[in-house]
């Protein structure tokens, strides 16, 4: 038997003779599930057709919603017999130790692989079956579709190719048909010759970052050596607990951690609302740990963004969710264990659904003016303690509250794709093109994401699962994809100032950790760049003319545009806007409104767009009474002019 690094191929005319290794490795995924391996890399004995090809077997592949198309949930043999294999080639050698399968994904059928052989070959000609002693090892698959299950070989075997031959399936009478999705597990050889440089794919990041998969101690360590690293810069805090009682962790990353500056916008990254969503998690801690290392390297695009901008990082909204996807791990958690809440609430849907009392308001209300477009209340129903909310939802609902952002992003995953508001169409249809007013910014936003990612921008890239998001340069209104009531992205611009899309970062859920480094590199730029946008736009503070004091509440409007937003507690706003000229307005209770003209440019900072607000004479000569104070000449003199105004119109009205 020959060590791995000596091996050697023996070939007699169309045999080979493939080296067994007794040990198995701790091998990762070859990449099915990820993509990682071309359609190209998989045949099939036969299929029935287009939509159930071999290009169709991927770990926890998604099907459409029409059985029949082209984007179907598995790999589904013509014919029902045990001549029947599913081929994947790994392009070089590599010593496979194992395979996982599952069932066909189908909301109108159930198929799936009781039992299977592997076979494996240098040449595709020749095969080699995997043996269980000196008997040819058969395999337990399924007993259901969705959970995947684990088969790790007795004995590793090095080769180019694997088969896998199904033997058993469910039969339903005569209608079951022989159908699998798989990952096959393997370490690629090493390739000393250089000789298939054309497939060498770059695996690692030039960051030093850790790269692994954290639980939640391990997350709360990671977050606590950032801010030990950074503590000028950094503060760590809690939000409010999961329904086990783990904490929901922030990292603020702000030149003056702990305070709202006036003038500087909030920016919020909010990942694992699905705790089975694990990348946006990590790409989170990754951030942390690289803006606090370029911070202090010097790099100024890193050093300008903490001096302007007040950032929060939510890298776990879900923690006990993740904590039972993080329990069976990367390839084994399936599509949907840990999505829930430990009480089974799905926490997109989870928020006031908002557009409804939107809608309803403006079919029933005759009198337009009357009507509100911003800070829509939370329905009473829904903030009782009886209303089925989940804990974590209420946490994020009051730290949305209590902070005035300016923009966000939530992070997903199991698609590539950005999507943007309105999340929910008007009349509950399964999808429609539903744009908020700021339609044209949140496109913007969109693909200022998608733009920078280098999987999504990728024009060769294969769609995820059973939707093409390139034909929509990678991004999405969210209604026009599926509907989502009760959406994080929706509440927030109905509830608060803030604008939010959702980020699907990867066709797989839970990647495997040899996969974090070139995700970090995928998306390192296009978190920068997201969190950049939050200074487009104007901005500007809302004052007393007389006392120059900031005016909480004030509303700003812009012509043109039906969506207002509102200063904060010192009088500061930010209005996000696409380039252009604009008449904004200001107003605020007891104060004459003022407009004025605001000019946005193409650079990346805000135009400054401040307001003076005049006291009306009622305003001031409230205040003035409610501290016992004398009234100042120019107020008597006002007051005067309309008691005499007020007099003539008596006397007009008797003559």
């Amino acid at each position: 038997r020959k060590t791995l690094s000596t091996f050697l191929l023996l070939y007699c005319e169309h045999s080979v003779f493939v080296l067994e290794e007794e040990v198995n490795l701790n091998c990762p995924p070859l990449g099915l599930e990820s993509l990682k391996v071309k359609d190209g890399q998989l045949r099939a004995s036969s299929y029935k057709r287009r939509g159930l090809g071999p290009h169709r077997s991927r770990l926890n592949i998604q099907s459409g919603i029409e059985d029949g198309d082209i984007y179907d949930g598995a790999w589904c043999a013509q014919h029902k017999d045990e001549q029947q294999w599913l081929e994947v080639d790994a392009r070089r050698l590599t010593r496979f130790t194992g395979v996982i399968l599952q069932g066909r994904n189908s909301i109108w059928r159930w198929d799936l692989v009781h039992t299977y052989k592997v076979q494996f070959s240098n040449d595709s000609l020749v095969w080699k079956p995997s043996m269980n002693g000196t008997e040819e090892a058969v395999y337990e698959g399924n007993q259901d579709t969705e959970t995947p299950v684990l088969a790790l070989f007795n004995t590793s075997t090095v080769a180019r190719y694997i088969r896998i031959n199904p033997q058993t399936w469910y039969q339903n009478g005569t209608e079951g048909d022989i159908c699998l999705r798989a990952e096959v597990l393997g370490c690629t050889l090493p390739d000393p010759n250089n000789i298939y440089p054309w497939q060498t794919e770059p695996t690692e990041s030039k960051d030093k970052l850790d790269f692994r998969h954290h639980n939640y101690k391990e997350m709360r360590k990671l977050m606590k050596l950032v801010h030990e690293a950074c503590p000028d810069i950094t503060r760590i805090y809690s939000i409010g607990k999961s329904y086990t009682g783990l904490k929901l962790y922030v990292m603020e990353i702000s030149d003056n951690p702990g305070k709202h500056e006036l003038g500087e916008p909030e920016f919020r990254y909010v990942a694992g609302m699905h705790g089975n969503e694990v990348l946006g998690r990590e790409l989170l801690l990754n951030l942390m740990q690289y803006m606090c290392q370029e911070y202090k390297r010097g790099d100024q695009r890193i050093v300008h963004l903490v001096k302007e901008t007040r950032i929060h990082l939510l890298p776990s909204m879900n923690p006990d969710g993740y904590e039972m996807a993080f329990k069976k791990g990367s390839e084994l958690a399936g599509w949907a264990l840990g999505r829930y809440s430990y009480e089974g609430i799905d926490m997109n849907h989870n928020f006031a659904d908002l557009n409804s009392v939107m809608w309803t308001a403006i079919e029933l209300e005759t009198d337009r003016s009357k009507l509100i477009n911003h800070y829509f209340p939370i329905p009473e129903q829904y903030t009782s303690e009886e209303a089925f909310v989940a804990s974590e939802t209420r946490a994020v609902i009051n730290w949305m509250q209590n902070i005035p952002f300016v923009l966000g992003a939530n992070l997903h995953g199991g698609e590539l794709v950005v999507t943007y508001p309105y999340d929910m169409t008007r009349d509950w249809a399964p999808r429609e093109h539903t744009p908020t007013p700021d339609e044209s910014f949140f496109r913007w936003l969109a693909t200022s994401y998608a733009s920078t990612n280098q999987v999504m921008s990728n024009p060769d890239r294969r769609p995820c699962h059973n939707k093409d998001f390139l034909r929509y340069n990678n991004i999405i209104n969210g209604a026009d994809w599926h509907i989502v009531p009760g959406s994080m992205n929706d509440f927030s611009y109905l509830h608060t100032n803030c604008f939010e899309v959702t980020v699907e970062l990867s066709c797989d859920k839970f990647p495997h950790a040899s996969e974090l480094p070139i995700e970090w590199e995928n998306n390192r730029e296009s978190l920068l760049v997201y969190m950049e946008q939050v200074h487009r736009g104007i901005k500007g503070v809302v004052r007393d003319k007389d006392t120059e004091a900031g005016i909480a509440d004030a509303i700003i409007k812009v012509d043109d545009i039906d969506h207002h937003i509102r200063s904060v507690a010192d009088g500061d706003y930010w209005r996000l806007l696409n380039p252009g000229e604009y008449q904004v307005t200001a107003s605020a209770e007891g104060y004459f409104p003022s407009t004025r003209t605001c000019q946005v440019m193409y650079e990346h900072y805000p135009t400054l767009c401040d307001f003076r607000l005049t006291k009306m004479p009622k305003q001031r000569l409230k205040e003035i009474l409610a501290k016992g104070g004398k009234l100042p000449k120019d107020l008597q003199l006002r007051l005067r002019q309309l008691r005499l105004r007020k007099l003539r119109c008596e006397y007009a009205l008797i003559a």
